[in-house]
């Protein structure tokens, strides 16, 4: 069981989400505005936020963004179908997962346990290493020349499933079906997207790629 914060203007949304929550077995809170809800991140340490986008005071990509900067806390957007800019930006910003609206509750509560298992370093007690770079999958955390790098859920799993496939190619729907568990949901724009971040984090020249690198017209492989 896990403390879910469910951040939404409308009441009728939350109340929903929090109902498919509660069934799974998660504790909940509820926020209607950006405010509110970065109070209770302070206060009530949740363990996950469903964070809406359109949201009165500051919004939810200027909260994603306030949260990101201090914590790897897991984040999942809920976005307006069609506001695939929201969807870009939000990940860009370190958002684990979106959902458009309107949405499966069920679904909703799959990607919620979804994240939280990939987040709580379940599973996965080996390390990998490759350059300057030292994963630990029981911690779920990254170092590059000794020094820790901060990843978010999604970009840590890629680049563990990268790392352990060493050298072969995954094209953007391989590594959604073998990452992203839901792969028809979600756009494989998403695997460009934490591909960048994570030359960002790890690469010296992120420009120049030395690991992850691209094989144009066909995907992505990881160099050790």
């Amino acid at each position: 069981m896990a403390t879910v914060l469910v951040v939404d203007d409308e009441p009728i949304v939350r109340d929903v989400v929090v109902r498919y929550l509660r069934r799974d077995g998660h504790a909940t809170l509820e926020a209607g505005d950006g405010a509110s809800a970065r109070r209770l991140i302070e206060t009530a340490g949740p363990e996950l936020v469903v964070l809406d986008v359109m949201l009165p005071g500051p919004d939810g990509l200027e909260l994603c963004r306030w949260i990101r900067e201090r914590s790897d806390l897991p984040v999942i957007l809920l976005t307006a179908r069609g506001e695939e800019t929201d969807r870009i930006v939000g990940l860009e910003l370190g958002a684990d997962d979106y959902v458009t609206k309107p949405f499966s509750p069920r679904e909703l509560a799959a990607r919620v346990r979804t994240v939280l298992r990939r987040s709580g370093g379940t599973g996965r007690p080996e390390h990998l290493a490759f350059g300057e770079v030292a994963l630990d999958g029981a911690s779920r955390t990254a170092t590059r020349a000794g020094a820790e790098v901060a990843l978010t859920a999604k970009e840590f799993d890629l680049l563990w499933f990268l790392a352990a496939h060493p050298r072969r190619v995954f094209s953007r729907d391989q590594l959604m079906d073998r990452v992203w568990e839901h792969a028809p949901a979600v756009d494989t724009g998403t695997v460009t997207v934490h591909v960048r971040r994570l030359r960002e984090k790890i690469e010296r020249d992120p420009a120049r790629p030395v690991h992850l690198k691209t094989v144009w017209g066909a995907g992505y492989r990881l160099d050790p």
